[in-house]
Formats: structure tokens, C-alpha cells, sequence
């Protein structure tokens, strides 16, 4: 069961697509957050989001927005990843321990050993503010993340 609006957010200490470590709480005070948790890299849907989010990334990555797309990929896999699809954002890996914040916010589904889409807008006070999650096939629409952020 997926954390709900009006919940702390777990904080995370997770490496990103360069090795680097991205903890949420490092956005506390500062910006807002969104949160994504997508399955795996190389994959049509996921590749069809984070794509569409790097299309539109001035509305998710501003002074006053941090977007973080997390899967259960290795950091190694997801550079190469970001390199090839040109995405510039964090893509953090929640490969091991596996799963672990994925299951924090109650997103990781047991039996295909990832995530599914999950979403979370988080508040500079680290609140969650708004959350959708979509099946494994089904793609979200990222004009819902900025309708959410505009409520903050």
C-alpha cells in the first residue's frame, strides 16, 4: 500500500546515475519534490515517460522544484540510460539494498522485483502533497504532476 497524502516522506540516501548521493532531506526547506518510482530503464513505457519529463523538464526542474525518477536498475545501467535518452535529472538506483525505498513508500511489487509507477508530489517541508499509482503497462500523465505542484 502506497504512502498517502498528508504522510512524512521517507527519507532516502540513494546513488545516482553518476555515483553521486541524493537524499531527500537535502531538499528540505528548499524546493519540492517529485518523486518518481518507474519500473526499469530501456523499457517502452518507462523510456515514453522519462522522456516526455525531459521534454517538459523547466516545469519539474526549477528554483523551486527537484525532480528524482528512481528504479531498481544499477547506477551503472542507468547512465548509460540517461546518456542515451539525453536526461539530465537524477535517475537514482534503489538497486540494493533492492527495493529498499521502494518499499518505504509502498511501491515495490514482490512478485516482478520492481517498482511500479508510483508518483509523489513532496512539500518543502517534506509532506506528501499528492500521489498517483499506475500499473506496471499503464503510463501516468505528467500534465497531473504539474496540475499538483501548482496547488503548493
Amino acid at each position: 500500500m502506497a504512502i498517502e497524502v498528508g504522510a512524512k516522506a521517507p527519507d532516502f540516501q540513494l546513488k545516482n546515475q553518476h555515483g553521486e548521493s541524493v537524499r531527500l532531506s537535502d531538499f528540505r526547506g528548499e524546493k519540492n519534490v517529485v518523486l518518481l518510482f518507474y519500473p526499469f530503464a530501456f523499457t517502452g513505457v518507462c523510456t515514453g515517460e522519462l522522456c516526455a519529463l525531459r521534454d517538459e523538464l523547466p516545469t519539474f526542474v526549477n528554483d523551486g522544484v527537484q525532480l528524482l525518477a528512481v528504479s531498481n536498475d544499477s547506477p551503472f545501467s542507468l547512465r548509460v540510460f540517461a546518456e542515451q535518452e539525453g536526461l539530465e535529472y537524477p535517475l537514482l538506483s534503489d538497486f540494493w539494498p533492492h527495493g529498499e525505498t521502494s518499499r518505504a513508500y509502498g511501491v515495490f511489487d514482490e512478485d516482478k522485483g520492481c517498482a511500479v509507477r508510483g508518483t509523489f508530489v513532496i512539500d518543502k517541508e517534506g509532506v506528501v502533497r499528492w500521489t498517483v499509482v499506475n500499473g506496471l503497462p499503464d503510463a501516468r500523465d505528467l500534465n497531473d504532476y504539474a496540475k499538483a505542484l501548482e496547488t503548493l
